[in-house]
């Protein structure tokens, strides 16, 4: 297939993004998001997200829309601007942590009860120990409108990857967009399941602390040597799934 060589790789990882929490049932009508840094030469600091109106499974390489920190939109062949609560989250985390290069953020219905839930994520099982001890919280504060949100909301985020919105929604961010998509992914199976297992009404037995923490840091240690690699085969797995059954999403 020739045409992913006409868009850069960033626009094209993104659009695929897009297109798999389509595919997995994560998006939320025309609402949330998934940013990444954009391309040099599309601007600096800018960043791509999708295109205000449009479903998750119409976003392509072509139409994501180029903004600038400062909400100047760069580039947007379809037209519409975006959303400007996505702006606020977004332009938050890409302005204040330069170590990431993309955010995710989610609406589901396992995301939202696990964020309305005072414990958050619990240690029940594999999926949930990813983000032991690791997921920042962000109170609502109502639609994301307010400009002045953004600052406290960095700094709630800290050095995490991962943050749940209170009353919201999930978060999650990485130095890839793979790396933000499958941290988000997982974190939705870990709500998913923990609403699973609470609603059961079985007895809970939930992991240890101690081996909790080691599963926790064998996670991390794994994402280390992808990134020292520069190779992240779960991705790739992931965007040849998107380019197979969507290959639409690079025009």
């Amino acid at each position: 297939m020739d045409a992913p060589h006409l868009q850069p790789r960033e626009r094209i990882d993104l659009a695929a993004a897009y297109r798999l929490v389509a595919h997995f049932g994560l998006d939320d009508s025309i609402f949330t998001h998934i940013s990444a840094r954009a391309p040099a030469d599309e601007g600096d600091h800018a960043f791509l997200i999708n295109p205000f109106g449009l479903r998750f499974d119409e976003v392509t390489a072509e139409n994501l829309v180029t903004v600038a920190l400062d909400g100047t939109i760069l580039r947007d062949t379809y037209g519409a601007g975006i959303n400007q609560a996505g702006f606020t989250i977004h332009s938050a985390v890409h302005a204040g942590r330069p170590d990431v290069d993309c955010v995710a953020h989610t609406h589901t219905v396992a995301g939202v009860a696990v964020a309305t839930m005072k414990d958050g994520i619990l240690p029940l099982n594999q999926w949930s120990l990813q983000f032991h001890n690791r997921v920042a919280t962000h109170a609502y504060e109502g639609l994301a409108l307010d400009l002045a949100e953004r600052e406290r909301l960095v700094a709630d985020l800290g050095e995490h990857t991962a943050m749940i919105l209170k009353n919201h929604g999930l978060l999650t961010c990485g130095t890839s967009v793979g790396e933000a998509f499958t941290t988000m992914y997982n974190m939705e199976r870990a709500c998913r399941a923990q609403v699973a297992i609470l609603s059961s009404g079985a007895e809970i037995e939930p992991v240890a602390g101690q081996i909790a923490e080691h599963t926790a840091r064998q996670i991390e240690k794994g994402r280390a040597r992808r990134r020292e690699s520069g190779t992240d085969p779960e991705w790739a797995a992931y965007l040849r799934l998107a380019l197979k059954h969507y290959p639409d999403l690079v025009g």
